[in-house]
Order: structure tokens, then C-alpha cells, then sequence
């Protein structure tokens, strides 16, 4: 049987107009409707119409033991055959190293037609980004964001917004326990803006909301799990009374076995990102509290799109480019 904009739009549960925009690459549709449609019409084998040659777009990420980048990068590598034509090449390189992202963007020079990076808000990135751009090469900056630089737009959650939940999650789980009152933060690195506004974003709701709350560390981890590890149990040792933590970036492995070895998980407060094997098992055995999540799929799936977009010379809406967040708590973990 034929499959029709009609048959998505009634297997979707969104009118066929919905459907149209998205199978034909037009603005105007939230990016997890999007996901939604996408995911139908390829489960029900439609042929997409857009026949143009296959475009090369370029993925830069950093490389290392990050779960979630990890997924993302595994994404992205699947996502042109769900989307629309296109040929992807994903670039790990050392993580939080300007002068490594710098070289990885010089070298997409010759055969790119989009490009798509984790940036690092530093000044020869951002002069590797306007030399593309110079170029005529579309950028689209992932997860974490770039200033003063002529991108395309930024696909990724509101970090300052996701700060400020951590905060509001920290600061009621900790209020309802009615004692301890001292708390820290782990960061990869804040030479990533997304991770700077996601400190400024907790900073500013413990000021308004949870003044009773005293940051007593804040330590950059480089999103690795033995320097997590060895932090962490530093911190516990040092502070016995401590009453939570948020970690910003990755490294929540470390900082889980520190508390688990501690025996303090389930005692101290502990809210983290990004919802993978790792996080999952310490949401079901307690030891964290809370995981905001972005969706991965979703991102490297809107990533494609937009670039290969772009490429076509076709118009973007920047504003219907970011990724609403959820917050995973035990009870409601969503199935693999």
C-alpha cells in the first residue's frame, strides 16, 4: 500500500498540512513534532520527495568518554537516513582544546557544505567559524553556543533556563529534608558557554529563592570520570555536612562512586544531565535525584535538516531550533 501525507498525518496524530511542512523541509513546525513525523514516515517506508543530490555536512565534536556526546555523535551518523539527503561526517577531537576545534574547522575548507560544532567560546574558534562563513559555508553551533559569530542559528536546550531548574530541583529536594545547607557544582569546563550559563542560570535561583543554600566548591572536571571521581571524594571528605550537588557537564559516573563508596548516596542531593546507561542505573538505585535530559536523537535529526537546509540555499527559522528539556526523576524513567 502507497504511504500518503494522509496515512502520517493519521498514524502522527497531526493534520496533513503538519505533515506536508515537514516531508517537504518548510519552516513552521516545532522541532519534536518534527521528530514525531519524521519517525512515522520512516517507520511506515515513505518516499521522500526531495531527490536533490546528497549534500557534506560536517559534525565537529569533542571526543573522550562523554556519554551523551557519544550518542549524539552515533546520532548524527544516523541521522541522514531518516531526514533528507545528505552525506555526514562526524569529527571527534580533543575535548575543551581551542587549537584542535580551530584546526578541525580550517580543514572543511574544500568539501563541506555545512558545518555543525560544539564550540568553544574562545577566540581563534571563533575566527576558524567567520572564516567558513567567509566561505559561504553554513554554521550551526550544538549544545553549547558561540558569541559574535555569523552562525545560522544554535540547536540546543536554553542552558541558563536548565541552570535555574537544577537549582529550583537542588533547593526543594534540600528544603524538604530541613537541615544541611552547604552545596557544590562540578563543570567540564566553563570555557563552554553552555556550561558557564548553566553555573550564572543556578547561581541567580539560589540567590532569589534558596538564599539559605552556601556554594562551597565549584570545580572543573574536563567531563573525565577519574578526575570526577577524585574531586568528589575530596569534597565529601571535606565536607561532611555537604547536602547536594550539581554536576553541569559529564562525569557523573566519578562522582556517583565517590558518593557510593562514601556511603552517602541518598543522603546528599544529586542532580545531573543527560539520561544514559550510566544515569539511569543511579536514578533506579538512588543515588542521583534528578536528570534534566535533551534528546540527542531529536538534536542530530533537526541538525541534519537545518544544514542540509542551508546548504540548499533554503531559508531557517533560528527560533524554531531549540530542544525543550524534561526532567527525569525514578518514577518516571521513559523505556529504552
Amino acid at each position: 500500500m502507497r504511504v500518503t501525507i494522509s496515512t502520517i498525518a493519521r498514524e502522527a496524530g497531526v493534520s496533513t498540512a503538519t505533515v506536508d511542512r515537514v516531508v517537504n523541509g518548510r519552516n513552521g513546525v516545532r522541532a519534536q513534532t518534527r521528530e514525531l513525523v519524521m519517525g512515522v514516515a520512516a517507520r511506515l517506508g515513505y518516499a521522500f520527495a526531495d531527490s536533490a543530490a546528497p549534500v557534506t555536512l560536517d559534525f565537529v565534536l569533542p571526543g573522550g568518554t562523554n556519554t551523551y556526546l557519544n550518542l549524539l555523535a552515533d546520532a548524527l551518523e544516523q541521522a541522514a537516513d531518516l531526514s533528507v539527503p545528505a552525506r555526514v561526517r562526524v569529527h571527534r577531537i580533543e575535548g575543551f582544546n581551542p587549537v584542535a576545534l580551530s584546526a578541525a574547522l580550517e580543514s572543511l575548507h574544500q568539501d563541506s557544505q555545512g558545518v555543525g560544532l560544539v564550540a568553544l567560546d574562545h577566540p581563534t574558534v571563533r575566527e576558524a567559524v567567520r572564516d567558513l562563513a567567509a566561505a559561504r559555508i553554513p554554521i550551526l553551533t550544538m549544545v553549547s553556543d558561540i558569541s559574535n559569530v555569523p552562525r545560522i542559528g544554535y540547536i540546543g536546550i536554553d542552558n541558563r533556563a536548565s541552570g535555574r531548574l537544577a537549582g529550583h530541583l537542588l533547593g526543594s529536594f534540600i528544603r524538604g529534608r530541613g537541615c544541611r545547607h552547604k552545596v557544590a557544582l562540578f563543570a567540564g569546563s566553563l570555557s563552554y558557554r553552555g556550561h558557564e550559563e548553566r553555573e550564572m542560570g543556578f547561581r541567580r535561583i539560589l540567590a532569589e529563592d534558596f538564599s539559605d543554600l552556601e556554594i562551597v566548591q565549584l570545580q572543573e572536571s574536563l567531563d573525565d570520570f577519574e578526575r570526577s571521581y577524585a574531586e568528589a571524594k575530596l569534597l565529601l571528605q571535606a565536607h561532611p555536612d555537604l547536602a547536594g550537588i550539581y554536576n553541569i557537564g559529564a562525569g557523573n559516573r566519578g562522582i556517583a562512586q565517590a558518593l557510593e563508596e562514601s556511603g552517602r548516596a541518598g543522603e546528599v542531593v544529586f542532580i545531573g544531565h543527560e539520561l544514559t546507561e550510566h544515569t539511569r542505573r543511579f536514578l533506579l538505585s538512588r543515588v542521583m535525584d534528578a536528570v534534566i535530559d535533551q534528546h540527542p536523537r531529536l538534536e542530530a535529526r533537526e541538525a541534519v535538516h537545518t544544514l542540509a537546509k542551508a546548504a540548499r540555499g533554503q531559508p531557517i527559522d533560528p527560533a524554531a531550533l531549540e530542544i525543550g528539556v524534561q526532567v527525569i526523576f525514578r518514577e518516571n524513567i521513559p523505556p529504552r
